[in-house]
């Protein structure tokens, strides 16, 4: 315990005290803090997430095992479960909303110092979503298929610093494309995404507000060819070509010309 205790002091220290209680002050959140400051709470709750307990007895009973150590987390004692379940339930969230965005905000500081493997003028970002497998007799809410509950995280991942700038999280049920017809993105990003982004609607919208995208072309897309591009020199390169939709929907819903590239990739794909 000793160690953990070492290792959670370390990690509380990237969090400004400072600017935690600027944050307390501007959002009341002490107004009934019945002698628990909010700092405690944030502690004991992140204890909770790292030391992945389940009930908040766990929470506090863990707490009670560092007596000694406390101080050096900034706690004065452990919590009681009855005393952390008022403060859970009473504390305003705007509170933890804005230490995750002075938090965020000082991770991206510090990304954009190291920089990044990839050389692009453009920002580059990522668009993705994953099915999270949840208990369907534990969360009834959670329905996803006959006898299988699940939600959806959907996920714009920055680049600069592999950081996310965009996550929510939905029914399982809830289509990838739903969720990313709401964003919108600054001219002259590139955004990569997957086969189950593919929406010519939302292909025609990027264009228009001169975002780049790159994702795969489903093996039915019906198009002609415009232009044949010079191949480089490169095995990896088969054929570049400037395009246009002509399939009976896709000629309407996006006219725009779309450049398609075709590559041989020599490593196999990795078997699920």
């Amino acid at each position: 315990m000793s160690k953990f205790s070492n290792i959670f002091s370390q990690l509380l220290s990237l969090f400004s005290k400072n600017d935690f209680y600027r944050a307390v002050h501007d959002t009341q959140a002490e107004r009934h803090s019945r002698g628990f400051s909010s700092w405690d709470q944030f502690v004991a709750m992140l204890f909770c997430q790292l030391g992945r307990a389940h009930s908040l007895r766990e929470i506090c009973g863990g707490l009670h095992t560092c007596l000694g150590k406390l101080k050096h987390l900034g706690m004065g004692k452990a919590p009681s479960h009855s005393t952390l379940a008022y403060a859970n339930e009473h504390r305003p969230y705007e509170l933890y909303e804005r230490v995750f965005f002075q938090f965020l905000d000082r991770c991206r500081s510090e990304a954009l110092l190291q920089g990044h493997k990839f050389r692009f003028k453009n920002k580059l970002m990522s668009l993705d979503a994953t099915v999270i497998d949840l208990c369907l007799s534990m969360y009834d809410w959670a329905k996803f298929r006959r006898a299988k509950g699940a939600i959806k995280l959907h996920l714009l991942l920055d680049h600069d610093g592999y950081l996310p700038s965009f996550a929510v999280i939905t029914e399982g049920k809830t289509h990838e494309i739903t969720i990313a017809k709401k964003l919108h993105f600054a001219p002259g990003t590139i955004l990569v995404f997957d086969k189950g982004y593919t929406d010519y609607t939302f292909f025609s919208r990027l264009c228009n507000e001169e975002v780049f995208f790159v994702t795969r072309m489903k093996s039915n897309a019906v198009y002609e060819v415009i232009e044949e591009r010079t191949v480089p020199q490169n095995r990896h390169v088969l054929s570049d070509q400037i395009i246009r939709l002509t399939g009976v929907d896709a000629q309407d819903k996006c006219s725009y010309e779309l450049r398609r590239i075709e590559v041989w990739d020599l490593e196999p794909p990795q078997m699920r």
